[in-house]
């Protein structure tokens, strides 16, 4: 009985014996799983440059390394060396979320959003569940509730993709230009293209909430536009 309460008691390695009375590992490890696909969910609803597999592969990925930097340390005091270079490692995937484009800077919250993820799975594989699961929701909420107070207080500024259509694309242009005018916006990166005998002009806009509503309801009506449509763009965090 004193040895086996004495296996307990070791870190993790690779013997028979502590993969099968460790079977705990196996459930941080669908913890870490489970986590990190919620994150993922949240960020696929959105339809994010990445989602829920690449959340839940690197919420695992980092609760098995931290598994096993304590098994391949065995006896030796530095048991977390594999685990600190994850930091090092999910910084270069954080950096390929993050573009810049012309004056604005998208991605970041993506790739604070990774960081964050591997560090709720580096928590799965320390044992600290109750702390993985709490961060887990403080990330949804976040990225959610933060972001409809933001957008109803007016305080975030949205990149959307303006489509006009009429007949007369002259027309179309000096009143989405009036219309811009009288928002204090300016008109930039401007598409023209024709299909059959509707004339299409296309913009992208970023402003805040009260201004893209004041935008869109002026352009309805305008008599050389026949219809408006709103797209979000992609990138926008």
């Amino acid at each position: 009985m004193a040895m086996v309460l004495a296996q307990f008691a070791q870190p993790l390695s690779f013997s028979w014996f502590e993969q099968i009375v460790f079977v705990n590992a196996i459930g941080r490890l669908l913890l870490a799983t489970i986590l990190g696909g919620l994150v993922g969910v949240e960020r696929q609803i959105h339809t994010k440059a990445y989602g829920i597999r690449t959340d839940l592969l690197i919420c695992l990925g980092s609760a098995f390394f931290t598994l096993l930097s304590a098994a391949l340390a065995g006896d030796s005091p530095n048991k977390g060396q594999v685990a600190s270079n994850i930091v090092q490692g999910i910084g270069f995937l954080g950096a390929g979320l993050i573009l810049h484009n012309r004056s604005r800077v998208s991605g970041l919250a993506s790739a604070a959003t990774v960081w964050v993820v591997a560090s709720i799975g580096m928590a799965c594989g320390a044992g600290l569940y109750a702390a993985a699961a709490v961060s887990t929701a403080i990330v949804i909420s976040a990225m959610e509730l933060v972001g409809v107070i933001e957008r109803r207080a007016n305080i975030k500024r949205l990149v959307v993709l303006y489509e006009t259509r009429g007949s007369d694309q002259a027309r179309m242009l000096k009143e989405i230009l009036e219309t811009l005018d009288k928002a204090g916006e300016r008109l930039a990166d401007v598409e023209t293209n024709c299909i059959g005998d509707i004339q299409r002009v296309t913009f992208p806009l970023n402003a805040v909430h009260r201004k893209h509503r004041f935008v869109h309801d002026q352009l309805l009506a305008q008599p050389g536009i026949s219809s408006v449509f709103t797209f979000h763009d992609p990138e926008e965090d």
